[in-house]
């Protein structure tokens, strides 16, 4: 009898319904606490503590912006139109919708013409919904966009149905975590870099803050998760160091865009090639999460059906999924980062240059390097994960006290 007990009290059950040693457990509560500590503690050391929106005025663009609805766009003669050359303008009025002036009705035109015949020239007719741009020291509205905030509204509430209908209470949940990622990216990240943080850390910090909110929101509070968890910021690391290493290497300058070459003129706090090196650490995060997250729930579902398969056996059967998984999550990162630049290799192409020249430029090697930094680390995730929630996973008991597992399937 004292036997029978002992056996009951050595192992303890996990949400799937399988034994997990309690010696096991609570290393991982151990080992995510610590980790946890050090993003909240890394938080708050990095945290911002000047007024970013001090910046704003450097970069020459207008803060004010205000909605407005187009109630004419007609075409005339513009100004400096001749004879030889009569070019037509666009005229267009608008009415305030917001702001100081609401309700008054501008013409567009008083603060600079546009050339009809320009192909970025905007489009406008009667009724389209534009936002304006104003400078107070002139008192001078122009055209600044089209307002194409209903149609974002419209396909996020598309978006967000299509997640409810089909995760339930499971999609509410990593709607949740998808906004606190968000607020993370936007409250904390950003503002830290503009305030002279060094980005590489910022970026380790807050895409840990975002990994620990998303996993145990959208999955819930189980060993399962805390196993993917755990693989993915121990693949996270690897992805800053190989990446701190490989930019390192390459000795790049980060002057890769406009962007970034503009936000070394306007401020001096940033480090670009810090900021890009950032950037490849939070965008693995979102590939390297999906990956764990399917490398833990694939030997969890593996003990479920073959309780009797060894460790070994477990590990290398969940690593053949993953090998799977592997390739095509790889080729989406190529193809992700290719699409983005594909406007960048049509010049090239056009250019004549040959392949190792186009290649060893710094715009294009700085992407090849983000590419495979990014692969290697989603690579390491699938034996990392696959071993850790192999381990974790108990022996399985004696038939006579093997427990049926009471895994809901939501």
């Amino acid at each position: 009898m004292s036997g029978g007990h002992g056996h009951n009290h050595s192992h303890s059950h996990d949400a799937g319904g399988f034994a997990v040693a309690p010696s096991r457990q609570r290393a991982l509560f151990i080992a995510v606490v610590v980790l946890g500590f050090l993003t909240i503690v890394g938080i708050i050391v990095l945290r911002p503590t000047g007024e970013v929106h001090g910046h704003a005025a450097a970069t020459g663009i207008q803060s004010e912006r205000y909605k407005a609805t187009v109630t004419e766009a007609t075409r005339e003669l513009c100004s400096y139109a001749t004879s030889d050359n009569p070019r037509t303008c666009l005229r267009v009025i608008v009415t305030l919708k917001q702001g100081p002036g609401k309700g008054a009705t501008i013409d567009l035109s008083e603060s600079g013409e546009i050339a009809a015949d320009d192909p970025f020239a905007p489009k406008l007719k009667p009724g389209d919904h534009v936002v304006v741009g104003y400078e107070p020291a002139n008192d001078v509205y122009f055209y600044a966009d089209r307002d194409r905030r209903g149609t974002l509204l419209v396909l996020s509430a598309l978006f967000a149905a299509g997640v409810i209908a089909l995760g339930r209470w499971r999609g509410v949940s990593a709607l949740i975590a998808l906004g606190a990622s968000v607020a993370v990216l936007l409250q904390f990240i950003v503002p830290a870099v503009l305030d002279g943080r060094s980005p590489l850390l910022v970026a380790i910090v807050g895409s840990a803050a975002v990994a620990f909110i998303a996993l145990y929101l959208s999955i819930g509070f189980s060993t399962m998760t805390t196993v993917a968890l755990l693989g993915t910021l121990a693949a996270l690391a690897l992805t800053a160091v190989l990446g701190w290493g490989f930019f390192a290497a390459a000795r790049f300058t980060g002057a890769v865009s406009d962007e970034a070459s503009y936000l070394r003129i306007v401020t001096d706090v940033v480090d670009v090639r810090g900021l890009l090196l950032g950037g490849v650490v939070i965008g693995a995060l979102g590939a390297l999460d999906d990956m764990t997250v399917t490398q833990a729930s694939a030997v969890w579902e593996l003990r479920r059906a073959s309780p009797a398969l060894t460790r070994h056996e477990l590990y290398a059967s969940a690593l053949r999924i993953g090998r799977d998984h592997v390739g095509s999550t790889v080729n989406t990162l190529l193809l992700a980062y290719a699409g983005a630049s594909l406007p960048l290799m049509l010049l090239f192409v056009l250019s004549n240059q040959s392949l190792g020249t186009v290649a060893n430029s710094e715009i294009v090697a700085i992407e090849i390097v983000r590419t495979l930094v990014g692969s290697i680390g989603l690579v390491a995730a699938v034996p990392a994960t696959t071993w850790l929630a192999s381990w974790v996973v108990a022996e399985p008991p004696p038939v006579d006290q093997a427990t049926v597992d009471q895994r809901s399937v939501d």
